[in-house]
C-alpha cells in the first residue's frame, strides 16, 4: 500500500468510526451525511466518492461491526478458559456492544434493510451457529455440561442469557454492581436460582 492508498484508507476508516459512534446513540434516519463530515473532519464529496450513499455507508459499517464481534467470539470459544469465563464474556459483550450499538438500533437496521437482513442470517448460520455448538461441544468433552443435554437446547439457553443481558447490565452503572451481577447470572446459568446440590 503506498502512501496515497495509506492514507486513503485512513480517512475511510474515521468516516466508518465516525458514523458506527453515530449509530451509538441515534436512529439510521436521524444521521445525515452532512452531520458524518463535519464530525469527521472531511467534505460530503468525500464520504459520496468512498460509499457512494449513505446508506451502503452504514452497510460497511453494520459489515464491520458484524465481523468484528464474531471474530472476537470465535477467539473466546478457542480459548484455552474454562467455560464458566466464556459465559461471563458472552453475558458482559452484550453490555459492550449495548454501548456501541444501541439493541433499537440494531433492531431497525435489520427490519429495513433487506442486504443488513441477508448479513446477519448469513453470519449466524455459518459462524455463529457453527462456533456456539463448537463451544457446547468442547464444554462436553471436558465434562461442563451435562452429556443428558442437547447442543440445541444449550444454545437455546446462551441465546436467552445473551438477549436478556442487555436490559440487567444496561441499568447498572458502578462495577461492583456489574461484577456482582454478571456472577450471579453465571451462578444461575450453571446451577439455576436453588444453587449447586450439597455436598453430603
Amino acid at each position: 500500500m503506498n502512501g496515497f492508498e495509506r492514507r486513503a484508507q485512513q480517512i475511510k476508516n474515521r468516516i466508518k468510526e465516525t458514523a458506527l459512534k453515530m449509530l451509538a446513540s441515534c436512529s439510521p434516519k436521524q444521521i445525515r451525511i452532512a452531520d458524518i463530515a463535519g464530525e469527521a473532519g472531511v467534505s460530503q464529496v468525500t464520504i459520496y466518492n468512498y460509499f457512494g450513499s449513505k446508506e451502503a455507508l452504514i452497510r460497511e459499517v453494520f459489515r464491520d461491526y458484524v465481523q468484528s464481534t464474531v471474530d472476537e467470539f470465535e477467539s473466546v470459544v478457542r480459548a484455552n478458559v474454562s467455560l464458566k469465563e466464556k459465559i461471563e464474556y458472552i453475558v458482559l459483550q452484550k453490555k459492550n456492544n449495548t454501548h456501541t450499538l444501541h439493541p433499537s438500533v440494531l433492531a431497525e437496521l435489520v427490519q429495513e434493510d433487506p442486504e443488513i437482513q441477508e448479513l446477519v442470517r448469513k453470519n449466524y448460520e455459518e459462524r455463529s451457529l457453527p462456533l456456539m455448538a463448537e463451544l457446547v461441544g468442547k464444554a462436553k468433552a471436558n465434562g461442563e455440561i451435562s452429556e443428558g443435554i442437547s447442543v440445541e437446547t444449550v444454545i437455546l439457553y446462551l441465546n436467552m442469557l445473551y438477549d436478556s443481558s442487555a436490559r440487567m447490565l444496561e441499568s447498572t452503572q458502578n462495577s461492583e454492581d456489574l461484577d456482582k451481577l454478571v456472577e450471579e447470572m453465571v451462578h444461575v446459568f450453571f446451577y439455576g436460582i436453588c444453587g449447586p446440590k450439597s455436598q453430603n
